[in-house]
């Protein structure tokens, strides 16, 4: 766990409160409308020490890139096409970034809060190995996730966030519990609940962290 001081504290929600929380949702709960679910332009916060990886977040946060090819919302950002519907790229917008000290106390904000630690087993993740050809069946012909999520840079899916940096994004315990039960996390994400065995849930992780190892990050 990250220690924060009282004025890093101070420092890191001012940046929120003013920079972030137009679009993010940092105190909850998690929207229980689709109506709702729409109007809200970047993941829920609230969350976030319970789901991303601090190193990560902090050096994503001077750089960002888009993770979501097609926006938070991808039906809001797309058009007709001669064959089938593309990304309107006119109506992306870019996330803000931040100087490296803002990045630091927003990041040990951030990781203050844990509001879903509850649905965190601590050790779910149990550490192995899957061979690529084997762990992408289990990804996209066991459970048909490419239909949404790129397993690497212009390849798969455009309406998810793209899982070939998900690994160093996002804690590995809560990979396991959010493939368990997404909604459990948010009742509205389109992410369906496949009702994946335990054990393909640790093998679609295994795949995760090895395509995690390749050299897709831009923020190294």
């Amino acid at each position: 766990m990250i220690a924060i001081s009282s004025s890093h504290a101070i420092e890191g929600k001012g940046i929120l409160n003013q920079q972030c929380a137009s679009c993010h949702n940092l105190k909850g709960p998690a929207a229980q409308t689709v109506d709702e679910s729409w109007k809200r332009l970047g993941p829920d916060l609230f969350q976030a020490g319970s789901k991303y990886n601090a190193k990560w977040l902090e050096t994503w946060l001077t750089k960002p890139t888009r993770i979501r090819p097609a926006g938070y919302h991808a039906v809001h950002n797309i058009k007709l096409g001669t064959k089938q519907d593309v990304i309107d790229k006119t109506r992306l917008t870019n996330h803000v970034s931040l100087s490296a000290n803002e990045a630091k106390v927003v990041t040990q904000t951030l990781m203050s809060l844990k509001a879903a630690d509850n649905m965190l087993k601590q050790g779910a993740y149990k550490s192995g190995k899957i061979s690529p050809i084997l762990g992408e069946m289990v990804f996209d012909k066991f459970n048909g996730c490419m239909a949404c999520h790129q397993i690497e840079p212009g390849y798969g899916g455009l309406s998810g966030p793209e899982v070939y940096t998900a690994a160093k994004r996002l804690q590995h315990d809560y990979l396991v519990s959010f493939i368990s039960n997404p909604q459990a996390w948010n009742p509205k994400t389109p992410m369906p609940n496949k009702h994946t065995s335990q054990a393909n849930i640790q093998k679609l992780v295994h795949y995760l962290i090895g395509l995690s190892k390749e050299d897709w990050d831009e923020n190294k």
